[in-house]
Protein backbone atom coordinates (compact mmCIF):
# COMPACT_ATOMS: atom_id res chain seq x y z
CA UNK A 1 0.00 0.00 0.00
CA UNK A 2 1.12 3.55 -0.69
CA UNK A 3 0.83 6.90 1.10
CA UNK A 4 -0.19 9.95 -0.94
CA UNK A 5 0.17 13.70 -0.33
CA UNK A 6 -2.16 16.09 -2.16
CA UNK A 7 -1.91 19.89 -2.28
CA UNK A 8 -3.77 22.22 0.03
CA UNK A 9 -4.85 25.64 -1.21
CA UNK A 10 -5.78 26.75 -4.71
CA UNK A 11 -5.55 23.25 -6.21
CA UNK A 12 -7.20 21.38 -3.35
CA UNK A 13 -10.78 21.51 -4.63
CA UNK A 14 -9.77 20.51 -8.17
CA UNK A 15 -7.58 17.70 -6.83
CA UNK A 16 -10.39 16.27 -4.73
CA UNK A 17 -12.68 16.44 -7.77
CA UNK A 18 -10.06 14.71 -9.93
CA UNK A 19 -9.72 11.82 -7.46
CA UNK A 20 -13.49 11.51 -7.15
CA UNK A 21 -13.96 11.35 -10.93
CA UNK A 22 -11.20 8.71 -11.02
CA UNK A 23 -13.30 6.62 -8.58
CA UNK A 24 -10.76 7.33 -5.86
CA UNK A 25 -13.00 9.54 -3.74
CA UNK A 26 -11.24 11.24 -0.83
CA UNK A 27 -13.60 11.86 2.08
CA UNK A 28 -12.61 14.71 4.33
CA UNK A 29 -13.27 14.24 8.03
CA UNK A 30 -13.56 16.75 10.87
CA UNK A 31 -9.77 16.71 10.80
CA UNK A 32 -9.38 17.87 7.21
CA UNK A 33 -5.64 17.19 7.07
CA UNK A 34 -6.22 13.43 7.46
CA UNK A 35 -8.98 12.46 5.01
CA UNK A 36 -10.04 8.90 4.27
CA UNK A 37 -10.02 6.92 1.05
CA UNK A 38 -11.47 3.47 0.42
CA UNK A 39 -8.99 1.83 -1.94
CA UNK A 40 -6.91 -1.31 -1.31
CA UNK A 41 -3.80 0.30 -2.84
CA UNK A 42 -3.80 3.41 -0.64
CA UNK A 43 -3.01 3.34 3.07
CA UNK A 44 -3.02 7.05 3.88
CA UNK A 45 -3.88 10.40 2.30
CA UNK A 46 -2.65 13.70 3.70
CA UNK A 47 -3.36 17.29 2.59
CA UNK A 48 -0.27 19.51 2.79
CA UNK A 49 1.03 22.76 1.41
CA UNK A 50 2.40 22.09 -2.09
CA UNK A 51 5.69 23.76 -1.10
CA UNK A 52 6.35 20.96 1.40
CA UNK A 53 5.29 17.94 -0.63
CA UNK A 54 8.38 17.37 -2.86
CA UNK A 55 10.82 17.27 0.06
CA UNK A 56 8.56 14.99 2.13
CA UNK A 57 8.35 12.61 -0.83
CA UNK A 58 12.12 12.68 -1.34
CA UNK A 59 12.61 11.81 2.34
CA UNK A 60 10.17 8.88 2.15
CA UNK A 61 7.29 10.16 4.27
CA UNK A 62 5.07 9.63 1.23
CA UNK A 63 5.30 7.37 -1.79
CA UNK A 64 3.36 9.60 -4.17
CA UNK A 65 2.13 13.17 -4.33
CA UNK A 66 1.02 16.09 -6.44
CA UNK A 67 2.93 19.35 -6.44
CA UNK A 68 4.09 21.95 -8.91
CA UNK A 69 7.33 21.68 -10.84
CA UNK A 70 8.13 25.09 -9.36
CA UNK A 71 8.26 23.64 -5.84
CA UNK A 72 10.29 20.61 -6.95
CA UNK A 73 12.89 22.98 -8.41
CA UNK A 74 12.74 25.49 -5.54
CA UNK A 75 13.26 22.77 -2.91
CA UNK A 76 15.88 20.90 -5.01
CA UNK A 77 13.98 17.68 -4.29
CA UNK A 78 15.27 14.45 -5.81
CA UNK A 79 12.04 12.72 -6.85
CA UNK A 80 10.67 10.78 -9.82
CA UNK A 81 8.34 12.71 -12.13
CA UNK A 82 5.68 10.10 -12.88
CA UNK A 83 3.37 12.23 -15.01
CA UNK A 84 2.37 15.74 -15.94
CA UNK A 85 -1.02 16.66 -14.44
CA UNK A 86 -2.48 19.42 -16.64
CA UNK A 87 -5.37 20.57 -14.50
CA UNK A 88 -6.18 23.71 -12.54
CA UNK A 89 -9.03 26.06 -11.65
CA UNK A 90 -8.83 27.44 -15.19
CA UNK A 91 -8.18 24.20 -17.03
CA UNK A 92 -4.78 23.92 -18.68
CA UNK A 93 -2.70 24.18 -15.54
CA UNK A 94 0.32 25.91 -17.10
CA UNK A 95 1.71 28.64 -14.84
CA UNK A 96 4.83 30.78 -14.97
CA UNK A 97 7.22 32.28 -12.48
CA UNK A 98 7.59 35.79 -13.84
CA UNK A 99 9.50 38.98 -13.13
CA UNK A 100 7.28 42.05 -12.86
CA UNK A 101 7.95 45.75 -12.32
CA UNK A 102 5.75 48.88 -12.16
CA UNK A 103 4.02 49.61 -15.47
CA UNK A 104 5.67 53.02 -15.78
CA UNK A 105 9.15 51.55 -15.36
CA UNK A 106 11.58 51.74 -18.31
CA UNK A 107 12.72 48.16 -17.56
CA UNK A 108 11.96 45.89 -20.55
CA UNK A 109 13.66 42.65 -19.46
CA UNK A 110 15.43 41.14 -16.46
CA UNK A 111 18.76 42.29 -17.91
CA UNK A 112 17.67 45.90 -17.36
CA UNK A 113 17.18 45.47 -13.60
CA UNK A 114 19.69 47.54 -11.68
CA UNK A 115 22.15 45.91 -9.27
CA UNK A 116 20.98 46.17 -5.67
CA UNK A 117 17.28 46.27 -6.58
CA UNK A 118 14.91 45.02 -3.89
CA UNK A 119 13.27 41.80 -5.09
CA UNK A 120 10.37 40.11 -3.26
CA UNK A 121 9.46 36.49 -3.94
CA UNK A 122 8.25 33.19 -2.53
CA UNK A 123 10.96 31.49 -4.64
CA UNK A 124 14.28 32.71 -3.18
CA UNK A 125 16.39 29.80 -4.48
CA UNK A 126 15.12 29.95 -8.07
CA UNK A 127 15.35 33.76 -8.04
CA UNK A 128 18.88 33.86 -6.65
CA UNK A 129 20.14 31.41 -9.27
CA UNK A 130 18.42 33.34 -12.07
CA UNK A 131 19.99 36.66 -11.13
CA UNK A 132 23.35 35.05 -10.32
CA UNK A 133 23.36 33.61 -13.85
CA UNK A 134 22.69 37.13 -15.19
CA UNK A 135 25.49 38.53 -13.04
CA UNK A 136 23.14 41.00 -11.35
CA UNK A 137 23.39 41.19 -7.53
CA UNK A 138 19.97 41.89 -6.01
CA UNK A 139 18.59 42.39 -2.50
CA UNK A 140 16.31 39.37 -2.01
CA UNK A 141 13.36 39.45 0.40
CA UNK A 142 11.24 36.38 1.09
CA UNK A 143 7.51 37.01 0.70
CA UNK A 144 4.83 35.35 2.81
CA UNK A 145 2.07 36.25 0.36
CA UNK A 146 0.46 39.25 -1.39
CA UNK A 147 3.78 39.64 -3.13
CA UNK A 148 2.46 41.98 -5.84
CA UNK A 149 1.22 44.49 -3.24
CA UNK A 150 4.74 45.32 -2.05
CA UNK A 151 5.81 47.20 -5.17
CA UNK A 152 6.72 50.03 -5.45
CA UNK A 153 6.46 51.16 -1.82
CA UNK A 154 8.53 48.39 -0.23
CA UNK A 155 10.15 46.60 -3.17
CA UNK A 156 11.35 47.36 -6.70
CA UNK A 157 10.76 43.99 -8.38
CA UNK A 158 8.28 41.14 -7.94
CA UNK A 159 9.00 37.50 -8.78
CA UNK A 160 5.67 35.76 -8.65
CA UNK A 161 3.65 32.82 -9.95
CA UNK A 162 0.89 33.62 -12.43
CA UNK A 163 -1.44 31.79 -14.79
CA UNK A 164 -2.96 34.74 -16.66
CA UNK A 165 -1.09 37.78 -15.32
CA UNK A 166 -4.37 39.52 -14.46
CA UNK A 167 -3.60 40.02 -10.75
CA UNK A 168 -0.27 41.61 -11.56
CA UNK A 169 -1.85 43.96 -14.10
CA UNK A 170 -4.58 44.95 -11.63
CA UNK A 171 -1.83 45.97 -9.22
CA UNK A 172 -0.13 48.21 -11.76
CA UNK A 173 2.64 45.79 -12.72
CA UNK A 174 3.95 44.55 -16.05
CA UNK A 175 5.72 41.26 -16.78
CA UNK A 176 9.20 41.73 -18.22
CA UNK A 177 10.57 38.18 -18.12
CA UNK A 178 9.70 34.54 -17.45
CA UNK A 179 11.97 32.55 -15.14
CA UNK A 180 10.26 29.17 -15.21
CA UNK A 181 7.20 27.44 -16.64
CA UNK A 182 5.46 25.06 -14.29
CA UNK A 183 2.52 22.70 -14.05
CA UNK A 184 1.29 20.18 -11.53
CA UNK A 185 3.28 16.96 -11.45
CA UNK A 186 2.60 13.50 -10.09
CA UNK A 187 5.84 12.75 -8.25
CA UNK A 188 7.11 9.65 -6.46
CA UNK A 189 9.73 8.66 -3.95
CA UNK A 190 12.69 6.97 -5.69
CA UNK A 191 12.73 3.91 -3.45
CA UNK A 192 8.97 3.47 -3.83
CA UNK A 193 9.34 3.72 -7.61
CA UNK A 194 12.00 1.01 -7.55
CA UNK A 195 9.78 -1.30 -5.46
CA UNK A 196 7.84 -3.51 -7.96
CA UNK A 197 4.70 -3.74 -5.81
CA UNK A 198 4.50 -0.04 -5.02
CA UNK A 199 5.40 0.92 -8.56
CA UNK A 200 2.47 -1.12 -9.89
CA UNK A 201 0.14 0.65 -7.45
CA UNK A 202 1.55 4.04 -8.46
CA UNK A 203 1.14 3.24 -12.15
CA UNK A 204 -2.49 2.17 -11.60
CA UNK A 205 -3.31 5.40 -9.74
CA UNK A 206 -1.61 7.38 -12.52
CA UNK A 207 -3.67 5.59 -15.18
CA UNK A 208 -6.95 6.46 -13.45
CA UNK A 209 -6.06 10.11 -12.87
CA UNK A 210 -4.77 10.73 -16.39
CA UNK A 211 -7.81 8.97 -17.87
CA UNK A 212 -10.06 11.55 -16.22
CA UNK A 213 -7.93 14.47 -17.41
CA UNK A 214 -7.89 13.06 -20.94
CA UNK A 215 -11.69 12.72 -20.97
CA UNK A 216 -12.37 16.28 -19.87
CA UNK A 217 -13.79 18.41 -22.63
CA UNK A 218 -14.54 15.39 -24.83
CA UNK A 219 -17.77 13.57 -25.68
CA UNK A 220 -18.74 10.43 -27.57
CA UNK A 221 -20.83 10.93 -30.70
CA UNK A 222 -22.90 7.92 -31.75
CA UNK A 223 -25.11 7.82 -34.87
CA UNK A 224 -26.67 5.69 -37.58
CA UNK A 225 -25.66 6.41 -41.18
CA UNK A 226 -27.03 5.01 -44.46
CA UNK A 227 -24.41 3.26 -46.57
CA UNK A 228 -24.49 5.84 -49.36
CA UNK A 229 -23.76 8.66 -46.88
CA UNK A 230 -21.06 6.88 -44.88
CA UNK A 231 -17.96 8.29 -46.57
CA UNK A 232 -19.07 11.92 -46.34
CA UNK A 233 -20.05 11.57 -42.66
CA UNK A 234 -16.74 9.93 -41.71
CA UNK A 235 -14.80 12.61 -43.58
CA UNK A 236 -16.53 15.28 -41.47
CA UNK A 237 -15.68 13.59 -38.15
CA UNK A 238 -12.74 14.97 -36.13
CA UNK A 239 -11.80 11.89 -34.13
CA UNK A 240 -9.01 10.95 -31.73
CA UNK A 241 -8.39 7.94 -33.92
CA UNK A 242 -10.35 6.42 -36.76
CA UNK A 243 -14.06 6.24 -35.90
CA UNK A 244 -15.64 2.89 -35.03
CA UNK A 245 -17.94 1.69 -37.81
CA UNK A 246 -20.13 -1.42 -37.74
CA UNK A 247 -22.96 -2.52 -40.04
CA UNK A 248 -26.39 -2.83 -38.47
CA UNK A 249 -27.91 -6.31 -38.63
CA UNK A 250 -29.78 -7.04 -41.84
CA UNK A 251 -29.63 -3.38 -42.89
CA UNK A 252 -27.88 -0.99 -45.26
CA UNK A 253 -27.18 1.33 -42.28
CA UNK A 254 -23.98 1.60 -40.29
CA UNK A 255 -23.44 2.54 -36.65
CA UNK A 256 -20.67 5.12 -36.32
CA UNK A 257 -19.10 6.39 -33.09
CA UNK A 258 -16.26 8.79 -32.45
CA UNK A 259 -14.73 10.84 -29.63
CA UNK A 260 -14.74 14.58 -30.34
CA UNK A 261 -14.09 17.81 -28.47
CA UNK A 262 -17.12 19.09 -26.56
CA UNK A 263 -16.61 22.63 -27.87
CA UNK A 264 -17.08 21.40 -31.46
CA UNK A 265 -20.41 19.58 -31.14
CA UNK A 266 -22.64 22.63 -31.52
CA UNK A 267 -21.31 23.01 -35.07
CA UNK A 268 -20.67 19.31 -35.73
CA UNK A 269 -24.08 17.78 -34.92
CA UNK A 270 -26.13 19.91 -37.38
CA UNK A 271 -23.45 19.28 -40.02
CA UNK A 272 -23.62 15.51 -39.50
CA UNK A 273 -27.42 15.62 -39.75
CA UNK A 274 -27.19 17.56 -43.03
CA UNK A 275 -24.77 14.93 -44.36
CA UNK A 276 -27.28 12.15 -43.67
CA UNK A 277 -26.53 10.95 -40.12
CA UNK A 278 -29.58 9.86 -38.10
CA UNK A 279 -30.33 9.03 -34.43
CA UNK A 280 -27.34 11.11 -33.26
CA UNK A 281 -26.41 10.68 -29.58
CA UNK A 282 -24.00 12.80 -27.57
CA UNK A 283 -22.65 10.94 -24.54
CA UNK A 284 -20.47 12.12 -21.68
CA UNK A 285 -17.14 10.33 -21.10
CA UNK A 286 -15.72 9.84 -17.61
CA UNK A 287 -12.37 8.29 -18.55
CA UNK A 288 -10.21 7.70 -21.62
CA UNK A 289 -7.46 5.11 -21.10
CA UNK A 290 -4.84 4.86 -23.81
Amino acid sequence: MINIAIPKGSLEEQTLLLFKQADLEIKKTSRDYNPKINDPRIEKIKILRPQEIPKYIEEGYFDLGISGRDWVVESSSDVVEVADMPYSKQGAGIVKIVIAVPQDSDIQSAKDIKPGSRVTTEYPNITKKFFDDLGIPVDLHFSYGATEAKVPDLMDVVVDLTETGSTLRKNGLKIVDVMLESSSKLIANKESWDDPVKRKEIEEIKTLLLAVIEARGKVLIDMNVPADKLDSVIEALPSLKRPTVSQLYNSDYYAVESVVNKNEVNILIPKLKDLGAEDILELDISKIVH
